[in-house]
């Protein structure tokens, strides 16, 4: 059995001597996993760094087992290794995948979608932080579980939608909320598309996306979110006062 793909490394762990066992985001093949001989050398340190956009290609002699990967690098996205934050971002977005996603299961769509996400947090580009907010979202919806923010479950108009149904997911109006909103999750106007994100919006929408994806990727909260998750957060919080 072997297959040439495209990807992005999403984490490698030492495997024996010399070896690494390297998980890579693919276009076709989706979350995949393989052993690469000689991973664990100093020369392939920079080509199996998580972020790291490759061409691989897998062989095993039986289509489940684990296999090898031959590894080429394509980009480096080395831009956000002299931002702090940036790494952060490249990093919570490999967590997020290998979190969620499950092994060997194509997701072309998502992949399309995050392929120039991690293009731009690879570049350190301004506003990344509000692309990465709007990937959780397109991450819920590959899930089967995305936010309907159309219009209001309670009134059924699409004006003045301020909150979220920490249940239903459904976009709720300051009208429709009534007495409830302390209940409801804020719903930040750039979800909406209205207006640039402010530092305070983006930290409301990823409460927002946290919330649901605690519900649905990590099984109602059986599973903690990844700490690279929450380390980003924690940054971008700061990044607010």
């Amino acid at each position: 059995m072997d297959w040439q793909d495209s990807g992005t490394i999403l984490s490698a762990r030492p495997h024996g001597e010399s070896s690494a066992i390297v998980e890579v985001f693919t276009a076709a093949h989706g979350r995949h996993a393989g052993v690469v001989r000689g991973g664990a050398s100093r020369k392939m340190a920079a080509t199996l760094m998580p972020g790291s956009h490759v061409a691989v290609s897998w062989r095993a002699r039986l289509e489940d087992h684990l296999g090898s990967f031959t590894v080429e690098p394509l980009a480096s996205r080395a831009g956000a290794l002299s931002d702090r934050l940036a790494l952060m971002g490249l990093n919570a977005v490999c967590a997020m995948l290998g979190f969620a996603l499950a092994e060997r299961e194509p997701h072309p769509r998502l992949y399309a979608a995050t392929e120039p996400l991690f293009g731009v947090i690879g570049q350190a580009a301004e506003g990344w932080p509000v692309d990465y907010l709007h990937w959780e979202m397109a991450l819920l919806d590959e899930l089967g579980f995305g936010l309907d923010l159309s219009r209001c479950a309670v009134t059924g108009t699409r004006d003045d939608l301020a909150f979220v149904s920490p249940r239903s997911g459904r976009a709720v109006s300051r009208a429709g909320a009534g007495d409830w909103a302390p209940k409801l999750l804020p719903l930040p106007l750039c979800l909406m598309g209205q207006g640039p994100a402010t530092w305070e919006e983006i930290g409301q929408g990823l409460r927002l996306t946290g919330h649901f994806l605690g519900l649905f990727a990590a099984d109602h909260g059986h599973r903690p979110l990844p700490e690279a998750r929450n380390r980003l957060i924690a940054a971008l919080a700061r990044q607010g006062l």
